[in-house]
C-alpha cells in the first residue's frame, strides 16, 4: 500500500483556473484578470482592457473589445474593435470568438467600464478611429 500526500492549496487554485470565468461590468470586479493593457483613442483617452488569448476568453457583458494578434516578439497588432450587445453573455462570447478566429486573433482585449451603451459605442469609436491598421508598437500606451 502507497500513500500520497496532497497540498489542499494546490489542487484549490487547480480547480480556481478551470472553473468558468464571467466578466462582470458597471462596478463589479473582473475574476481572475491578471493583464491589463491601455489602449488609446482618436481623442486621446486612455481605456483600460482586459487580456485574455481567444480561447481562454470568459463569457462577456455588454463591452468593448479589440482582436488582436501579438506575434512571437510581443508586438500587437489590433485587427478589429467591437462592442457585444448580446444580453447573454455566452452569445457575445460565440460572437467574439467566430470573428476573432476568422480575423487570426491571438488575445482579446476587453473593455467592461463603459456606464452605458451610448458611452460605449462611442468607445468603439474612439478606438476604432485610433487603432484600426495600427501596430501596437507605434503606440503610446502607458
Amino acid at each position: 500500500m502507497s500513500a500520497r500526500i496532497i497540498e489542499l492549496a494546490a489542487v484549490r487554485a487547480k480547480r480556481q483556473r478551470l472553473r468558468p470565468r464571467v466578466a462582470k461590468a458597471r462596478g463589479q470586479a473582473v475574476v481572475n484578470c491578471e493583464n491589463f493593457f491601455f489602449w488609446r483613442g482618436a481623442s486621446t483617452t486612455r481605456y483600460v482592457h482586459t487580456i485574455y488569448s481567444l480561447l481562454e476568453c470568459p463569457e462577456i457583458p455588454n463591452a468593448n473589445y479589440l482582436l488582436v494578434k501579438r506575434d512571437d516578439n510581443g508586438h500587437r497588432t489590433v485587427l478589429d474593435v467591437g462592442l457585444a450587445l448580446h444580453d447573454v453573455p455566452s452569445l457575445n462570447l460565440a460572437e467574439i470568438r467566430h470573428r476573432g478566429a476568422r480575423l487570426g486573433a491571438t488575445e482579446v482585449h476587453v473593455h467592461i467600464l463603459a456606464r452605458s451603451i451610448r458611452q460605449a459605442k462611442l468607445i468603439e469609436f474612439d478606438l476604432r478611429a485610433a487603432l484600426i491598421g495600427l501596430d501596437a508598437a507605434t503606440l503610446t500606451h502607458h
